[in-house]
């Protein structure tokens, strides 16, 4: 019978605009707030996960940039690489070691006679992006392995080849074809057979093994002690502002369409912090908008309250009653919230997956983390809410 009665009285006294006023503005909240948070996920998600790594774009080859008051010193010392390793954004670096020896190669065939003189370089293999159990070197190789960047058999292929009348050639023809390598020494030349085992987008060079460099360096080098004058580094994001600024400040450069993302990222945190922000907004005037509905609703009925308290009605009991009016829709408002992001994520999914690119089609559990913890401070907002204009009208 008291149910019923209160169920009466608070339905007379709550008006249905305002109810709707304040389910709106917590919906618009709700789903701003958990959409921010979504966001943030997949934002590091692109970043960060092994699936969107780019094996190409991760690895930057850096050197000093050369002007004139810098020529003639743009080596790396063994401070400015301790240095650029205990940057937070650099994984790994190595040094790409350059031949001190003068070299060419030409083909042993009168049917392709190619010649052209050449440098060679050789970095760390782990920063090598060609799997090949060829890549080895020792005093009994029968040939010196090297890993031609794809754009010297484009430059060949579309170029060179038309202005020399030479056949054009696919990877697999050139890793055939046997090189004569020369190495010119102080008592004459040094012939090796080379052989291309594979192509790399990853280091613009002529690379061969760090074993024969090595050797090659200290046998025929003209200066064994000189310093690299480029490094190559890993780093999760080559767009990473904090990257783009410690090159620009200490006068290093680097492949700029790796960086060329920097300013994007700064406009894409921009819009993440703005979404947080506008979400909290919105959650406080929500919560405002329904506490304000709550303590209508209580202050429209108050008379009649306080006569069931004074006929016996304890405040606990209509407090329970309150809760379980109020309380409910914000359940409901969480879980449609939560609807709409879960499908607003998938078809994201659906359109970045077109653009190769790749982010999960299910919600984050952190999405709903924050939605309990919204839920939580709503259940609070409410209980407070109900208690005080319950003891209030208790006095």
């Amino acid at each position: 019978m008291l149910n019923r009665l209160l169920k009466k009285l608070i339905r007379t006294a709550s008006g249905r605009t305002r109810f709707i006023m304040a389910v709106i503005g917590l919906s618009v909240a709700l789903v701003l707030i958990l959409s921010a948070v979504q966001v943030q996920v997949d934002y590091n998600d692109l970043l960060h996960s092994k699936t969107n790594q780019d094996s190409i774009a991760n690895f930057l080859v850096l050197n000093k940039v050369l002007n004139g008051k810098t020529i003639g010193t743009t080596t790396f010392s063994d401070s400015d690489l301790a240095k650029l390793r205990k940057q937070s954004f650099v994984d790994d670096a190595g040094t790409l070691t350059p031949s001190r020896f003068k070299a060419s190669i030409q083909s042993y065939s009168t049917r392709f006679p190619f010649y052209t003189d050449i440098s060679f370089e050789s970095v760390p293999a782990a920063f090598i992006d060609v799997n090949s159990q060829e890549w080895k070197w020792d005093s009994s190789s029968s040939f010196i392995p090297m890993i031609a960047p794809n754009m010297f058999l484009d430059f060949y292929n579309f170029q060179f080849s038309f202005s020399q009348g030479l056949p054009q050639l696919t990877q697999d023809v050139v890793k055939m074809i046997v090189f004569k390598v020369n190495l010119t020494t102080p008592t004459g030349t040094v012939t090796f057979n080379g052989r291309i085992v594979g192509f790399s987008d990853r280091i613009t060079s002529l690379l061969v093994p760090q074993e024969f460099m090595e050797w090659g360096n200290q046998r025929y080098g003209n200066n064994s002690e000189a310093k690299p004058s480029r490094v190559v580094i890993r780093t999760k994001d080559p767009g990473d502002p904090e990257l783009v600024k410690y090159l620009q400040e200490n006068g290093l450069t680097t492949d700029a369409d790796k960086t060329r993302f920097s300013k994007y990222r700064k406009i894409v945190n921009t819009v993440v912090g703005v979404s947080w922000i506008t979400g909290a907004v919105m959650l406080v005037f929500a919560l405002l908008v329904f506490t304000l509905f709550i303590q209508l609703t209580i202050a429209s009925c108050k008379e009649e309250i306080f006569l069931l308290i004074t006929l016996g009605a304890s405040p606990k009991q209509l407090q329970r009653f309150l809760m379980k009016r109020f309380f409910p829709p914000n359940i409901i408002i969480v879980l449609i919230s939560l609807a709409v992001i879960t499908a607003l994520q998938y078809a994201t999914h659906l359109f970045l997956k077109e653009q190769n690119i790749f982010v999960s089609t299910l919600t984050s559990y952190y999405t709903f983390a924050a939605a309990l913890l919204v839920l939580s401070v709503l259940w609070l907002v409410n209980r407070l809410t109900i208690s005080k204009y319950i003891s209030m009208q208790d006095k």
